[in-house]
């Protein structure tokens, strides 16, 4: 069984097309939005620094602008990361991405991360907060702690990878889907890391993922378009 998506425009809405390159020039990253504007994806999301130019250019379509808060190593401290969200709210992201704190989770200190994740909801509001626990750095039970916390703390999605560490094998990324939604099922799961083709993408939706976190966003949904809706055939007429 394979998850039935109907044209690209669907499989675009279900990306999250990113760019967290530290050394992008502002003109490469007007081409990545360009292309994102050609697919029409769920979100870009891109560093604090090119979030104004994201809203600019993409101010026009349907595509939220997300962008991260302690990103990678999550290690700052919790004023900090209020202090990030206040300052990415102020600049109009519609998605905020939080790395949790590895520490605390390691140490089982799970109040300090439910506190954590609490106080940036309280700061962005309705805004869509995402809580990045880096799966592959954690075993299984950890995993599951980490989703508990960030669903008390009031977070509307679990994200598994900062995009540096990353299962590479469906496998993984399938436990990874069952642990989040057995021990925080409210939550929403964004599935990141090393997906850069379609028939991953589709292995990981089936898998029960809600979203797909991916910088070759672009290149999966143009290679879709070519296999399912480029085909041109001319019939030839039937006569009797």
């Amino acid at each position: 069984m394979a998850y039935n998506i109907k044209n690209s425009k669907e499989l675009a809405s279900l990306i999250n097309y990113t760019n967290l390159n530290n050394m992008i020039t502002e003109s490469e990253m007007v081409e990545f939005l360009e292309k994102a504007k050609e697919c029409n994806f769920n979100s870009v999301v891109v560093s604090p620094t090119y979030v104004t130019l994201a809203k600019e250019t993409l101010k026009d379509t349907n595509i939220k602008v997300g962008s991260v808060i302690g990103f990678p190593l999550g290690f700052e401290d919790t004023n900090g990361k209020v202090a990030e969200a206040k300052s990415l709210l102020d600049k109009g992201v519609d998605e905020f991405e939080v790395v949790i704190n590895l520490s605390h989770l390691k140490d089982e200190n799970y109040k300090l991360l439910e506190n954590e994740i609490k106080q940036i909801k309280e700061t962005i509001g309705d805004k869509i907060l995402k809580v990045i626990i880096e799966t592959k750095a954690l075993e299984d039970y950890q995993k599951a702690n980490a989703a508990k916390a960030a669903e008390k703390g009031g977070a509307d999605v679990v994200k598994t990878a900062t995009g540096f560490l990353s299962p590479s094998h469906i496998f993984e990324h399938v436990n990874d889907i069952n642990i989040i939604q057995k021990y925080a099922p409210t939550v929403k799961i964004e599935i990141s890391g090393g997906i850069t083709q379609y028939k991953f993408a589709n292995q990981i939706l089936t898998g029960g993922a809600d979203k797909i976190s991916s910088d070759h966003g672009y290149e999966i949904v143009k290679r879709y378009k070519d296999l399912r809706e480029n085909t041109q055939v001319k019939p030839k007429p039937i006569t009797l």
